[in-house]
């Protein structure tokens, strides 16, 4: 649990430097952390070559190790690296923010984010985590499970999040088998109020899912109703394409 913490902390400086350069103190307040936690880890990241100091004292920038240090904490040196570029282009080609998500136990943890640029912002998720039941990603995920460990899942009490949630095993059951017919997943609201998702999975060369790609966006604008198919495929396309890379 420790190391999972220390993963979620540097990802959150990281995020915070995006922004650009800032000293420790400035890291501090925007992380919420102690000032010796952000130096020590500050320091980490500075040998890794993810981040540099333009002086002794001076103020933190990103540098150009990030992308390959953010695939180790990842668990797979390239998968956060292979995802950006794809997470770029689904940005482009469907108008929302784009993102991956990995499986941490009964939760899917957003590691990276490309937002879209628009006048109505959605929140920024990098960092946070779900229930897999209430996610496209984490639906996803469950698709991909052995039966037993889905079993296990669903005799655990579901949490539930809007009026959407869907906490039926029997219901969930059914969408998973969906899920592998379609190759994607649909969520409306069922995480969080006004806010609809799709996913779709990722492999590795093993044949293992180890990632999931997902698009969201505001409820009243995304999807276009007779478009979710289509965009369905596009994602799915998406994470074919990353699969190959990451093979």
């Amino acid at each position: 649990m420790a190391v999972v913490q220390s993963v979620h902390r540097a990802f959150a400086i990281l995020r915070a430097l995006s922004s650009g350069p800032l000293g420790v103190t400035e890291v501090s307040q925007r992380v919420g952390l102690p000032k010796s936690t952000v130096a020590r880890l500050l320091a980490a990241l500075d040998e890794e070559g993810a981040v540099r100091q333009g002086q002794a004292g001076g103020r933190y920038s990103l540098d150009d190790g990030l992308l390959d240090l953010a695939g180790e904490i990842g668990g797979n040196r390239t998968l956060l690296a292979v995802a950006r570029s794809h997470l770029l282009d689904l940005v482009d080609s469907i108008g929302e923010t784009s993102g991956i998500g990995v499986r941490e136990g009964r939760e899917i943890y957003y590691a990276d984010h490309v937002e879209f640029d628009s006048q109505v912002q959605v929140r920024n998720w990098t960092g946070e985590h779900a229930p897999l039941h209430l996610v496209p990603s984490g639906l996803v995920f469950l698709a991909h499970m052995k039966t037993e460990e889905v079993d296990a899942y669903l005799d655990e009490p579901l949490e539930v999040t809007t009026a959407q949630s869907e906490v039926d095993p029997v219901k969930i059951r059914q969408r998973l088998g969906q899920i592998r017919r379609v190759g994607y997943c649909w969520g409306h609201q069922e995480f969080a109020e006004d806010l609809n998702s799709m996913a779709a999975p990722v492999f590795n060369a093993r044949g293992n899912m180890v990632a999931a790609l997902h698009v969201h966006g505001p409820a009243y604008r995304f999807p276009d109703p007779e478009q979710t198919h289509d965009l369905g495929i596009l994602l799915a396309a998406t994470c074919e394409r990353m699969t190959l890379q990451l093979g």
